[in-house]
């Protein structure tokens, strides 16, 4: 039951002593600021990585094609690759199920024009599989569809900033024409992106639309393709060298040479961000268990002093009657009371410093730097569980002294 006369005597007890109880607690709230520190930058890194790729699909393969830099079965070095509707047929084919998605791209710099609003954006032509990639979220309307590519239609999507320079505020653009460079395009969707706003201003169209128009060619600036999401990070590695290579063999290139054929693996990039975000754990955690370890020998030795102190105060206790129980129960939940405040308050503190400095943190590449206020509370509680282990102990032997052993303490 609630014993009011104990949490009397304890909460006299920290008045009376109130330059013991500052020290104790402040041991206790300056671990946790720290420890809530650390870790709130830490995953600030981690959301920094994270929003690095946050608009493409994190299995995605980039493959771009440029110059020879080698000579190779007789032909000559500075050689342009051009990749082509065959190559993408190629990887689609010959490389089946390990395939999720694939798309071209074909690059293009146009003016928009809607009645009298005018603007210049980046066009991409591309296959309906491009969405995926791109983690391309549709607004209203719908995205390139197969029907598209086979009849060439004269259609585009639109990011959500183009809709915002050339419609007026509340005019519906699904159903419109724009001009681009002279040619009248229907607008069937419009999109929004979780990368940057330069996402936004970007149109979509078919590719063979493109090919028709802008040079009546069937040439591609890139390919683009998802490997399947149930290959490990090493298969998915393997499987993109294993592109390389075909894709090399196909244009007679060298292997050695870098700068013909480029494969951007997304595969690579997640190895190399999850080591480093597992090392960087592992130095928080470190340091981070160092804190605490440090904020535990801190309290333990407080403890230790409080129950020496208390000697002839527990001597005295003894000889009018409180049990040993009584005793130990008094001293341990001063204590626990003493870190569960400091530890909120140093919660609150760090909480409050990661709020206060984390804009700023934006340029150093540490972005929404926050901390689980779970694992805070499970380091207080371990503070706590510390401070009662070593309280504990002393408090314990100090019980079982006769009183008049206890009274004779200096």
């Amino acid at each position: 039951m609630f014993d009011r006369d104990l949490w009397r005597e304890i909460f006299q007890s920290i008045n009376k002593n109130r330059t013991r109880g500052i020290l104790s607690g402040f041991t206790v709230a300056f671990a946790i600021l720290l420890f809530t520190i650390l870790f709130g930058i830490a995953n600030g890194l981690k959301n920094t990585f994270k929003e690095a790729f946050a608009d493409d699909a994190t299995n995605a393969m980039f493959i771009r094609a440029g110059r020879t830099t080698k000579a190779h079965k007789g032909m000559q070095a500075g050689r342009r690759i051009q990749f082509k509707n065959n190559d993408f047929d190629f990887l689609k084919d010959d490389f089946g199920n390990r395939v999720e998605y694939i798309t071209a791209r074909i690059y293009k710099g146009l003016t928009a024009t809607y009645k009298n609003e005018q603007n210049s954006y980046n066009i991409r032509a591309v296959h309906p599989d491009h969405q995926y990639l791109e983690k391309t979220l549709m607004n209203e309307g719908r995205y390139i569809n197969q029907n598209d590519l086979i009849n060439k239609t004269k259609v585009i999507v639109i990011g959500r900033l183009v809709e915002e320079d050339l419609f007026l505020r509340g005019e519906e653009p699904l159903g419109k024409y724009i001009n681009l460079g002279g040619i009248q395009y229907k607008v069937v969707g419009t999109f929004s992106d979780e990368g940057n706003d330069n996402e936004e201003r970007i149109i979509y169209m078919p590719v063979t639309t493109a090919q028709q128009v802008y040079g009546n060619n069937d040439h591609l600036d890139q390919i683009n393709l998802s490997y399947n999401p149930t290959m490990s990070t090493d298969q998915a590695i393997a499987f993109g060298n294993e592109i390389n290579r075909a894709l090399k063999d196909r244009f007679s290139v060298a292997r050695s040479d870098q700068r013909a054929i480029r494969v951007f693996n997304m595969a690579s990039q997640t190895k190399g961000v999850n080591q480093m975000n597992n090392v960087l754990a592992i130095i928080i955690l470190i340091i981070g268990l160092g804190t605490l370890i440090a904020g535990i020998v801190g309290i333990s030795n407080i403890m230790i002093f409080i129950v020496k102190e208390r000697t002839k105060e527990i001597g005295i206790r003894k000889a009018l009657g409180a049990s040993p129980r009584s005793i130990v129960s008094i001293i341990l939940l001063e204590s626990i009371i003493i870190t569960a405040i400091a530890g909120y308050i140093g919660l609150l503190m760090g909480v409050g410093v990661i709020e206060w400095i984390g804009p700023s943190l934006k340029d150093y590449f540490i972005t929404d730097p926050g901390v689980s206020t779970q694992l805070v509370i499970s380091a207080t509680i371990t503070l706590i569980a510390a401070g009662t282990l070593a309280g504990y102990v002393p408090a314990k032997r100090a019980s079982r002294i006769k009183p008049i052993v206890a009274l004779r303490n200096e």
